[in-house]
């Protein structure tokens, strides 16, 4: 992070929603007090719920109070809050905040941040169109879109459409907070700043790649929205699981600046081989936690699954035949995001007769949350006098004792100020993505049969292992050694 100078303002669309209670007013406050914000930059709430400014203000004072980013600048923070309320679909509410913003001390530069339901992302871009609010006469305007970028690759295709008739694409900023994540960044340094791992990063030495993002929740209260919009492979799969699966798969960029990173991202996007939905059973799984249907405001019937694995592969000259396995659910036994990245077998197995005869597989595993941790597995001898092996683990936290780590919304709200688009998605990414999970979901919803059901707390439905291409590939569930002893096990 570097310091935000430019005066702006912050305007936040469903500024008493859930997400910006939650996400983006603690990210704002954290930025304020390490002093990324310049001094005149205000932050505008809107919603429909009529609040004055002070009512908003003592909210936001509750909130951060109960949390634990509260410290000795709140006050300052309050004095640069303010507050909007009206409805979006009135064309009074978006000549208020045109006054607003036409009165304010940093009336230039504009950041727009849409906090609302993906229904409305049109209606509030038309809205700001037909009040001048998005021309940039004497400084910047800025839109900011939480996923989903769409249902599928026609919606996406709509809604680009919608945006581009009022926005270019470099006003726009699509937001994957778990690109954002210090851990997901570091995928960028582990790759590129270390010269031990390029050598062996191709389909010569990497068996496959799996990428995991397990939660214990289900649904969580937001189980109509998840069942009408949601499913495992839109929320995770096609968006944060395809974002790791580029940057464990890109060619270096040339540079760090945004056109540069995001063109390599597009390139392995385009490479992965379109999947065959005639052998889907091969290639994907879905299943429901068992209960699902049970929550309340789940369509009776309803097949959206809450656990989905896929398997692709990336047709290019460094991975062509490598398979990548991704793996999403909810209700599962542990909280885990982890990249695991297991290595070939040596060419010839040189302890034949001996008690090491079993070599296991050396793995390079990535912790995402909760352990940021980088860890390799070896195989080395026992002490004795037998030959014999076991698996040991060179263990590396990625942080150090007292370094605070930084919320990914800081990280990517503070690009948004200043204009890095690097960590944002562009139009073709999100199309490449589309075009992937596409195919796959419009098979599902094409199978009368069910999902596979698997117990709350389980490691998700059995069946999920039938997509590895061999016998003794199989599910990685935890970091450090599998449980193994030596080579005799």
């Amino acid at each position: 992070m570097s310091c935000a100078t430019e005066s702006h303002a912050y305007v936040i669309f469903g500024a008493t929603g859930n997400l910006a209670t939650v996400k983006l007013l603690p990210a704002l406050y954290q930025l304020h007090c390490l002093g990324y914000l310049a001094a005149d930059v205000k932050i505008l709430g809107c919603g429909r719920t009529p609040h004055q400014r002070d009512d908003w203000r003592d909210q936001v004072r509750k909130m951060l109070a109960s949390g634990t980013n509260a410290g000795s600048c709140l006050e300052g923070f309050f004095q640069r809050l303010d507050y909007l309320a009206g409805s979006l679909e009135d064309a009074a509410f978006y000549q208020a905040l045109g006054t607003w913003i036409g009165t304010g001390e940093c009336a230039r530069n504009v950041i727009f941040y849409l906090s609302v339901s993906p229904e409305l992302y049109v209606r509030v871009t038309m809205g700001l169109a037909q009040a001048g609010l998005l021309a940039e006469r004497n400084g910047w305007r800025r839109m900011v879109v939480e996923k989903p970028f769409g249902h599928d690759l026609q919606s996406a295709r709509d809604l680009q459409h919608e945006l581009k008739a009022h926005l270019s694409e470099e006003q726009i900023y699509r937001i994957d907070h778990y690109v954002g994540k210090e851990s997901v960044q570091n995928l960028l340094v582990l790759r590129f700043a270390n010269m031990i791992l390029e050598p062996l990063w191709n389909r010569h030495y990497i068996d496959h790649v799996q990428i995991t993002h397990a939660e214990t929740v289900g649904v969580d209260g937001r189980a109509s929205y998840y069942d009408r919009h949601g499913g495992a492979a839109r929320d995770m799969i096609q968006s944060h699981l395809l974002q790791v699966l580029a940057l464990l798969a890109m060619e270096p960029p040339v540079s760090l600046e945004a056109e540069s990173l995001r063109d390599e991202k597009v390139k392995v996007l385009r490479s992965i081989r379109p999947v065959d939905v005639s052998q889907l059973a091969s290639h994907a799984v879905r299943a429901q936690y068992a209960g699902y249907q049970m929550e309340a405001g789940i369509a009776p019937g309803s097949h959206t699954e809450t656990y989905a694995a896929l398997k692709l592969y990336v047709d290019n000259w460094r991975w062509r035949d490598v398979p990548f396995y991704l793996r999403t659910g909810k209700s599962l036994k542990e909280r885990r995001s982890m990249v695991a990245v297991r290595f070939r077998e040596p060419p010839m197995q040189l302890f034949q007769g001996t008690g090491a005869a079993i070599v296991h597989p050396n793995w390079l595993l990535i912790g995402i949350q909760p352990d940021d941790v980088v860890q390799m597995e070896i195989s080395a001898k026992v002490p004795g006098a037998e030959t014999r092996t076991r698996q040991i683990v060179m263990d590396a936290s990625v942080g150090n004792p007292g370094e605070r780590k930084a919320d990914a919304y800081e990280e990517l709200l503070l690009d948004v100020i200043e204009g890095n688009r690097a960590l944002f998605l562009r139009y073709d990414e999100v199309k490449a993505a589309w075009s992937i999970v596409d195919p796959v979901m419009r098979a599902w919803a094409d199978d009368e049969h069910p999902p596979l059901q698997y117990p709350v707390g389980s490691l998700g439905p059995k069946a999920a292992n039938q997509i590895f291409d061999q016998a003794d590939q199989e599910w990685r569930q935890t970091l450090g050694c599998n449980g193994k002893a030596d080579g005799k096990s």
